[in-house]
Order: structure tokens, then sequence, then C-alpha cells
């Protein structure tokens, strides 16, 4: 497939998503890679093919005192090089080809070893500084090419529709719109109706929602949306993250990150946050899979420039 914004830094995954010496299998441009994370925690990436009989290796298990991935049909190992193991020694020459990855902290970025065109960003690193890891929520592969999925980030209508009965939002406004180069920011404020006991029952996190709410968002094009808001408990951040699996299917998943003003709170609430985001993850997919064809629009909602700046930073890439 033809590479999808090419010298793009991806975040293809978080040290969490990978376990210990666990092979996990990701596609980027339509390519399959096989990752894993050691004891150390040192992370390897190949290419997904097993170079002899062309085995998928995220099918195999890991070797831990050599490190090496072994392939399930024949048991051939291979080093995060990938050079070949055999009979005591490593080969000169690697035979599975290599994905080259940059790690910062607990996040594994790569440019799909093409040549970098912008910087991995810092982004994360400055809005996640002093808040606790959650999780990861909402993992999807989502049917729909990367500029299907690209705008929702940036639409700030949606949420009257799409998410309505989760949220139950009755007014929207958006008092700053900033952006220089690939970085953007917005503040939005959010008025919430009350909620009735059926709101609740399906979603508690509701009740950690005030009323009317500032949420801030920031945006590494092509592939980080960050969402930072404050409840009565504390703080909340959504890192929104999208990548290119092949040229129809996009990938995506959400780091949570919390500031609770009691520690006590983590566990009481931790997966409620969780599981609102999975819900704001599956109605997101749904309204892009069951979309028609895109054709130019022919009706003008407020603060949709925003969302044009994202598609112009995708078509002059």
């Amino acid at each position: 497939m033809e590479t999808i914004l090419p010298g793009a830094p991806w975040l293809i995954a978080h040290r969490s998503m990978l376990g210990i010496n666990k092979p996990h299998k990701l596609s980027l441009h339509g390519q399959d890679y096989v990752l894993w994370q050691d004891g150390q925690g040192e992370v390897f990436a190949l290419d997904n093919v097993c170079p002899h009989m062309q085995a998928p290796l995220s099918e195999g298990w890991i070797c831990n005192e050599r490190n090496t991935i072994a392939c399930p049909f024949h048991a051939l190992e291979f080093d995060g090089r990938g050079r070949l193991y055999q009979s005591g020694k490593v080969g000169v020459q690697p035979l599975a080809i290599p994905l080259e990855l940059i790690v910062k902290g607990d996040c594994i970025w790569t440019y799909g070893s093409l040549t970098a065109k912008i910087p991995v960003p810092d982004l994360m690193e400055k809005v996640s500084h002093g808040m606790s890891f959650l999780g990861v929520a909402g993992e999807k592969s989502i049917q729909g090419t990367f500029l299907d999925n690209l705008p929702i980030n940036y639409d700030y209508n949606h949420q009257n529709g799409t998410h309505r009965q989760l949220f139950g939002i009755k007014a929207n406004r958006i008092p700053l719109f900033e952006q220089e180069g690939y970085w953007a920011k917005v503040v939005q404020e959010l008025e919430r109706d009350d909620a009735t006991f059926d709101d609740i029952r399906r979603n508690r996190a509701v009740l950690l929602s005030p009323k009317t709410y500032t949420g801030t968002l920031e945006y590494a094009f092509p592939t980080l949306t960050t969402f930072k808001t404050r409840f009565p408990l504390g703080e909340i951040l959504q890192v929104h993250v999208l990548y290119p699996e092949t040229e129809t299917a996009t990938k995506t998943f959400v780091l949570v990150y919390a500031k609770f003003n009691r520690p006590v709170f983590k566990p009481l609430l931790q997966r409620s946050m969780l599981s609102a985001v999975a819900t704001v993850v599956e109605q997101d997919t749904r309204a892009i899979e069951t979309s028609y064809p895109r054709q130019p629009a022919k009706i003008r909602l407020p603060n949709e420039e925003i969302m044009f700046h994202a598609e112009k930073l995708y078509r002059e890439w």
C-alpha cells in the first residue's frame, strides 16, 4: 500500500500493552510486525514473517534465557535484530527484518523505518506530568481510512449526537483555538443536562462530571489528541492515539491518566473511568463505520474551521 504521511512519527504501543516476554502483533502501513518486551524493559520489533516458511512470528513464543522469538512452525529463533540463533550461535546478518523503534518513557514510537519528517512530539510528557497512569482503553481496529478517522477528534459538534446519551451535553463553546505548525490547542466549555437515574445506571462516570466543565485539548498531528479536564475529585487526562494499519483500517487506543485529590480514590474510580473512555471509542467507531463515503458537506456548523485545519495539514503533508 501507499505509505500514509511518510515521515510522520506513530505511537504504536504503550509498554502495558506488551506485557513481559509476550509476542504482540500490530500492523502499520499494511505491514505486520511482532513486538516484545524483555524483563529489563528493552523493546524489540521484527517483521512478523519467519524467513523460513513465512509463519507468523507473533504466534510463537519468547525464549527468556536468550531473549529470542521462536517461530511457531519449526521453533527457529531470532534475536531482536532479526539474526538466526542456532546451535548456541547468533548469525551475522539479519534474516528477519527489524523495525526501528524510538522508546520514550513507556511509549513506543516508530517512523516505520522511513526518514523522519517531523520529530517525535513531547506533548505527552508535558500534559501527563504529575499524573498517574490508569490504563489503556478502547483499543480497536476501525474500518475506515486514516482520513476518515482523523476529523472526529477535531469535531466539536458530534457529541451533540454521537455522545448525547452518554454525557447529555446541552451547550458547547470554543473560546480558544491556537495552532502553530503541527501543534494545536483548543479550550472547550461544556454544559451538561442533569443526570437521570438511567444515565447513572448506564455510565457511573457521569457522577464525576460537573454540570459545567472546561476541557483543554492539545494536538500533535497526526497521531495524538490529548483531552484534560478537572472533576470534583481531581483531574483526568485522555490521550487518543491513531495510526494507519492499512489503507482501509485505522488503529486507535486511549491512554488514560488521572490525578486524584486523595490517592484512595484511584482504585475506586479506575475501572469506571476506563469503561467510560471505552464507550466513547465504541460510539466514535460506530459513527465512522456506519457513515457513507465522504462527499463535500452542504451544511456548515460552528467551530468546523478546527476540523478543516487538520484536513489541510493532511493534504499538504
